[in-house]
């Protein structure tokens, strides 16, 4: 099953709004006959992959599936269907699919069809890696990572908003990694004014991995020559913006190639975040990485929608005269600030990764 979920993070970032799963078929005498995983767009499923690859091999074999197989009529067949009819003799799921149109009815339907099935092995592996799907589905919203690269004491840039390059190459390669594992970046205008960011995947070979692009503009201060617009065409980008701004203004963006996605006011000048993050949502995406500024990071703290922290931390030291990576919270009393455990440290270079996910 671990394996199997190995296989399945390779769909990460570019399935959505499906989820990222693996398959692996295993014959009588304990050799792999079949692997696959979720293709690009969401189609064609981990299941039907591995039972291409494996074919008359497959009667009798065991399945090991990282969510339930699914059990309703779209594009294509159930997968369910699909493994009872190529006569598998037992399958291990990791996890059940919330999705209403499954819900343990693919479970059901193998059962019922003579299979037996086992469930709940590497349960906790396999909610962790669907844990944008698995939100979207119960929450109504993607996951939301927020990533800094911050010095020791938590400065991101320095007061004039010079923040390049605060980590190093391994470092910042690794962010690129990130990006390619979610299905949007996510920031705000400010940081779109300040860097003017490609936010693009730049690792050899993984170029086709980036994720979309969205930017929260509550009163359309990106310049129509920024590079997210230019680009926008070949590189799709939504632009988040208040509902009550200047039609002429939208009207420039989506003659770019940017869509347009008009929100309720926030606070300030800004987006209303929750119907934004929902708004995500139903348009299919299931994690999203936050690049944005300190002001955009707070804001997401204060209404605690931050799932997960990735912390990229360089032995430097900037002092109070730096920009910190979260705005003020407006925090009274230590019970009331956000609480994070952490789920990992890994050292890149001179750099470590600190990764958090929130505090149940």
């Amino acid at each position: 099953m671990l394996a199997a979920l190995r296989l399945a993070r390779r769909g990460l970032g570019t399935v959505w709004p499906n989820p990222a799963v693996g398959c692996i078929l295993v014959g009588g005498g304990g050799a792999v006959i079949g692997r696959g995983w979720t293709q690009p767009g969401g189609r064609p499923h981990a299941e039907t992959q591995a039972l291409a690859r494996a074919g008359a091999a497959a009667r009798d074999a065991t399945a090991y599936v990282t969510l339930e197989p699914c059990n309703h009529d779209g594009e294509t067949a159930p997968c369910s269907e699909a493994l009872i009819g190529a006569g598998i003799g037992r399958a291990v799921v990791a996890i059940e699919d919330p999705d209403p149109r499954v819900a343990g009815s693919g479970i059901r339907r193998l059962e019922a069809a003579g299979i037996p099935v086992t469930l709940g092995i590497a349960s906790g592996e396999a909610r962790d890696l669907n844990a944008g799907f698995l939100m979207r589905i119960a929450s109504g919203r993607p996951l939301v990572t927020l990533k800094a690269a911050i010095t020791l004491d938590g400065r991101i840039a320095t007061a004039d908003g010079e923040s390049r390059w605060i980590t190093g190459d391994e470092a910042r390669a690794h962010a690129h990694h990130l990006r390619a594992e979610h299905d949007a970046i996510v920031i705000g205008s400010g940081t779109a004014l300040a860097d003017d960011p490609r936010l693009t995947c730049r690792l050899p070979g993984l170029e086709e991995r980036s994720p979309l692009r969205v930017i929260l503009d509550g009163r359309m201060r990106l310049p129509l020559a920024a590079q997210v617009v230019k680009t926008a065409r070949q590189m799709p980008t939504w632009l988040v913006t208040r509902e009550d701004g200047e039609v002429e203004r939208q009207t420039a963006y989506r003659d770019k190639g940017v869509e347009v996605i008009e929100a309720p006011a926030g606070k300030s000048d800004g987006v209303d975040l929750g119907w934004t993050l929902k708004a995500l949502a139903q348009r299919g995406l299931t994690r999203v990485l936050v690049e944005g500024g300190g002001r955009l990071a707070a804001a997401l703290l204060r209404l605690d929608l931050v799932d997960r922290l990735a912390c990229f931390r360089a032995p430097r030291m900037m002092g109070g005269d730096g920009v910190p990576m979260a705005a003020g919270l407006d925090v009274g009393e230590l019970s009331c600030i956000p609480r994070f455990v952490r789920t990992e440290l890994l050292v890149l270079g001179t750099d470590l990764l600190e990764t958090y996910r929130r505090e149940e």
